[in-house]
C-alpha cells in the first residue's frame, strides 16, 4: 500500500467553491483501479490549507493509472485552478514493523 499526501493551498476566497468542486471530483479518483480510499482534511490553523490523503495499491496506480487517464483531465479541470502554488505531492510506504533488535 502507498500513501499519497498532497498539501493544497487554495487561493484566497475560494475555499467554499473548492470544497464543492472537490465533492464532484471525488468520483473520478474513486473510479481508478488501485484506489483504496481517500480523505480531504482542512487545516485548523490556516483557513485555505488542506491535506489530501489517498491510499493506493501501488505507486503506479496513481502515477500511471490515474495521472495518465482521461479521467484525470476531468479532475484537473475541476480542481487545478484553485491551487496557489501548485501542490506538493509525495508518496509514502509503511516501515517494516517486524524489526526485532
Amino acid at each position: 500500500m502507498v500513501l499519497e499526501i498532497a498539501t493544497l493551498i487554495i487561493k484566497d476566497g475560494k475555499t467554499k467553491a473548492f470544497e464543492a468542486d472537490f465533492k464532484k471530483a471525488e468520483k473520478y479518483i474513486s473510479s481508478i483501479d488501485g484506489h483504496i480510499e481517500h480523505s480531504l482534511q482542512k487545516c485548523m490553523e490556516q483557513e485555505n490549507k488542506y491535506v489530501f490523503l489517498v491510499k493506493w495499491e501501488t505507486l503506479e496506480a496513481h502515477t500511471i493509472g490515474f495521472r495518465k487517464s482521461e479521467i484525470y483531465q476531468e479532475w484537473k479541470n475541476l480542481l487545478h485552478h484553485y491551487y496557489e502554488p501548485f501542490p506538493t505531492v509525495e508518496h509514502y510506504q509503511m516501515v517494516d514493523q517486524s524489526f526485532d533488535p
